[in-house]
């Protein structure tokens, strides 16, 4: 049996490798538990609801025909520090506080208030206006068809007799309010329609709550019943005469055409016991749900205009907004962007009117003082013209709802179409996929 080796017989070499591992520990990092990151912040912070002001007196008011005032970068600046601003901003999301955690249907539970009975009358006289009105024979084109104007003008002949039956009190009040109705139809010059019509029928209802004769009561039958209708009826006018998406970015943007439904949809399902920010990939939760939730259905009708199946290729904003951990989130999430991509971005903006009910700030420009032309009478698809007093008119491609850049034919024109040549209604798969 050898005999034990002593360590300090060993040559020195193995001496210090001895050493070496006897403090090998002291060598190596210590090991410490990794830090999960935190989530990302939005910088952003969720807008709040300001408080909804009382109406003026009627015999305090002063109407007038709403003309554009954001004409230069500084009436933009002083329209974003205005009553006004905060006066749209605490409309809007009051009108999607009124809708949370409810059922369309939940509006027929009780009583529907007179005015918004005679208002969804009123759309449904609008869409019989459509039929009196048939798109003109365009050879298979799918852009925009001229016979929307004489659509738009039966609308303007028939407005005054529409809102003396809702209750505008003038022939003035009647001029102004109509005016905002009948720019929230699309555009009678460039044939098209984007979030800035919606806007305008945002501010008509808005023009009537001024005029007290919706209250803050009829908030919850505005957003359930009434804006439904209305989505419902541009489905038609869009398919029925091709209008254009005004300033589409396609399959980046949540809709070609509209916005404030997915704000209205996310309140109604804020706390909802099983459907979740995912379930729009689920096709029968959309089937039977659809009815009952704004955002649902808007989700269908996107799909169901597409040619190629699935939200990840079409809408692919849609699809990463569904991997939100709740509707809180989502809701949150349409709330900065109405801010930031309808009421902040001057392409959108530059188009909106100021009249009586919803005043101008004081300092912002004329169109008669800058020798600017109407709206109604600017070449289709509008001009650019700056001038050393600022901005006429500005065109500009970085916004979600920009306006006035190359026609773009809409998605729905493209359906309509392959139905007429008789062509297979169906999804087309990506090869891919």
């Amino acid at each position: 049996m050898p005999a034990a080796i002593d360590g300090a017989s060993l040559p020195s070499r193995s001496r210090l490798t001895i050493i070496d591992k006897t403090h090998i520990h002291d060598r190596l990092p210590r090991l410490t538990p990794r830090k999960k990151a935190p989530p990302p912040q939005n910088p952003l912070p969720v807008p709040a609801t300001p408080p909804l002001s009382t109406p003026l007196d009627p015999q305090n008011l002063h109407f007038h025909e709403p003309t554009r005032r954001i004409l230069s970068p500084h009436d933009y600046e002083l329209f974003q520090a205005s009553r006004t601003y905060g006066l749209i901003l605490s409309f809007v999301f009051s009108l999607s506080e009124a809708a949370a955690d409810k059922k369309i249907s939940s509006a027929y539970q009780d009583k529907i208030p007179d005015v918004i009975e005679r208002i969804l009358s009123f759309l449904s006289a609008v869409e019989e206006a459509i039929n009196q009105c048939p798109p003109a024979d365009q050879g298979g084109s799918r852009f925009g068809n001229p016979a929307f104007r004489d659509f738009l003008d039966n609308i303007a002949f028939q407005s005054s007799s529409w809102h003396s039956l809702i209750g505008v009190p003038s022939s003035s009040a009647i001029a102004e309010v109509g005016t905002y109705l009948h720019n929230s139809f699309g555009n009678r010059a460039r044939l098209d329609y984007g979030s800035g019509h919606e806007l305008n029928f945002v501010i008509w209802l808005l023009c009537l709550n001024r005029l007290s004769i919706l209250p803050s009561s009829t908030f919850s039958g505005l957003a359930l019943l009434v804006f439904p209708r209305y989505i419902k009826l541009m489905r038609k006018i869009q398919s029925t005469y091709y209008l254009e998406p005004a300033g589409s970015h396609g399959v980046w943007g949540l809709d070609d055409y509209h916005f404030l439904p997915f704000l209205f949809g996310a309140s109604q399902l804020l706390h909802h016991t099983y459907i979740r920010p995912l379930s729009i990939h689920n096709e029968l939760i959309l089937e039977e749900e659809g009815d009952e939730y704004i955002y649902l259905d808007m989700v269908r009708e996107t799909m169901a205009s597409k040619s190629v199946k699935g939200l990840k290729w079409t809408q692919p904003m849609l699809d990463d907004i569904s991997g939100a951990k709740s509707w809180e989130k989502v809701e949150q999430g349409m709330r900065r962007m109405f801010v930031k991509e309808v009421l902040g971005k001057l392409p959108v903006m530059q188009h909106f009117l100021f009249g009586g009910l919803v005043p101008a700030a004081e300092g912002m420009s004329k169109e008669e003082e800058l020798g600017v032309k109407p709206e109604e009478e600017e070449k289709e698809g509008g001009e650019m013209v700056v001038e050393p007093d600022g901005v006429k008119h500005v065109h500009r491609d970085d916004a979600w709802g920009d306006c006035c850049g190359i026609k773009i034919p809409s998605t729905v024109a493209a359906a309509q179409e392959a139905k007429k040549k008789g062509e297979e209604d169906g999804f087309r798969r990506i090869p891919f996929d």
